[in-house]
């Protein structure tokens, strides 16, 4: 849980004027918190807030709901009371009255009330936004109230003039927008994220040795992590030794590691709710053989050549597009591939050993929203403020049609990139990358 003196209310308060504005006097939005996880038994998850009501309000806790009322430009906080008892067992709660004090809301009250309070502020405004689907549960019960409102409205309408809205509104494509730009307090925040992931990369290039196994590579990680002030991972990390590099979403991480091999790592801190995202690969002995050398370069080459294209303007499709040819080049000089570059382009034979895309949006999500295409379906084009993961890849199972000294490569370079004024900031550069700088750092 975040302290007073750690929350800027003017950030929060700014966030949600700007919704406020965008869904009129005619619009009124409710956002709810995540909700509690069952593990096992009587035990529960981690909780972990969603990330578009803590964009909002930067309130931490679960069991809240926001509502903002475009007629009187307002927002309410609706919480868990104060409860001396559940606070002995469970920790601290704000309450109503500090929540609204702390966290800089016109209203707040108990979430025992907010299903009254949100019947009496829908009436009288046209659109009711929300994330529908996001929690169904939800959608259940503002339906019902929707519908209470319609009917009263059809009974008093020409008596009492009550308005119930007409429009349901899909409240995700008004923050979308605004959380695919970063500003100045997100962007020192994803440094930080990014910085922190680095470090713990370093940490286990340093500690690799044959004979280990993966979660215990894990563990030095999550150490790094919660030693600079990140007290959770952006996703489950992925440890993958040999084999287990050509499994894209592998976290079973439990295998021992054997000289010879090479060790992906895709693992990120969460810091403050906003992720860090890298993936290095390098070798379990300190050293690269020839084959495993000859991957890795092409990778890297389509790693720094995508950076290097990146900048305000730039069409993210022509730079993805630009990163399968040069991987395809790269596997047809290794005689992985045959024909023409285009033929295996244009047949997408590449993607046997490429099968996902060069990258995603990263911010509070690991797979941050936003979308790459405008609603149109033309591309968007990249702006100061976005921050996007670069991650080429190949990954060469073992096959019979395969030399054998190829045979279970897997290679994934990631760094996580933030589009400025005049180019962009590889803010994840603490992580050395270069086979030079990885064989000089893990013979230390």
């Amino acid at each position: 849980m975040l302290c007073s003196a750690q929350i800027d209310t003017a950030v929060y308060r700014r966030r949600r004027e700007n919704v406020l504005r965008q869904i009129g006097e005619d619009g009124i939005a409710i956002v709810f918190a995540a909700p509690e996880q069952r593990r096992s038994g009587d035990t529960d998850y981690p909780f972990r807030q969603d990330s578009y009501f803590y964009y909002l309000t930067g309130f931490t806790e679960p069991q809240a709901a926001l509502v903002l009322d475009g007629k009187n430009q307002t927002a309410a906080l609706y919480c868990r009371d104060k409860d001396e008892s559940q606070e002995i067992w469970h920790g601290f709660r704000y309450g109503a009255a500090a929540a609204k004090t702390v966290f800089g809301m016109e209203h707040a009250g108990s979430i025992s009330q907010w299903q009254t309070a949100f019947q009496e502020a829908l009436a009288g405004h046209s659109r009711l936004y929300a994330l529908w689907g996001l929690y169904p549960e939800h959608d259940q019960t503002l339906l019902r109230i929707w519908h209470q409102i319609q009917q009263t409205a059809g009974q008093r309408a020409a008596a009492q003039g009550v308005l119930a809205p007409d429009g349901l509104m899909d409240l995700s494509k008004i923050l979308n927008r605004m959380r695919l730009i970063k500003d100045e307090h997100e962007q020192e925040l994803m440094r930080k994220a990014g910085k922190i992931s680095a470090a713990a990369h370093v940490r286990a290039m340093r500690y690799v040795r044959s004979g280990c196994r993966e979660y215990q590579v894990e563990a030095e990680i999550l150490h790094e992590f919660m030693q600079q002030g990140a007290r959770y991972s952006s996703y489950n990390s992925i440890i993958a030794g040999g084999k287990n590099a050509c499994c894209l979403h592998y976290v079973d991480n439990h295998s021992p590691l054997a000289d010879g091999d090479l060790l992906l790592i895709d693992a990120g801190a969460e810091y403050q709710m906003y992720a860090g995202d890298i993936t290095r690969t390098f070798p379990v002995s300190g050293k690269f053989s020839g084959a495993q050398k000859e991957v890795y370069e092409i990778v890297l080459a389509s790693n720094i050549a995508a950076i290097e294209a990146i900048r305000p303007g730039a069409d993210w499709q022509v730079i993805s597009q630009a990163a399968i040819a040069q991987l395809t080049q790269g596997l047809l000089d290794l005689g992985l591939l045959s024909g023409s570059l285009n033929s295996n382009i244009e047949t997408s034979a590449y993607r046997r050993f490429y099968m996902h895309g060069l990258g995603h949006w990263l911010g509070m999500d690991v797979h941050d929203v936003g979308g790459r295409f405008n609603d149109n379906g033309t591309p968007i084009l990249l702006q100061s403020g976005m921050c996007t993961t670069v991650e080429p890849g190949l990954y060469i199972a073992a096959a019979d049609d395969i030399p054998a000294h190829f045979h279970n490569i897997g290679v994934r370079i990631e760094d996580n990139v933030l589009i400025t004024d005049n180019g962009c900031e590889v803010y994840t550069a603490d992580a050395p990358k270069t086979v030079a700088a990885i064989e000089a750092l893990m013979a230390e």
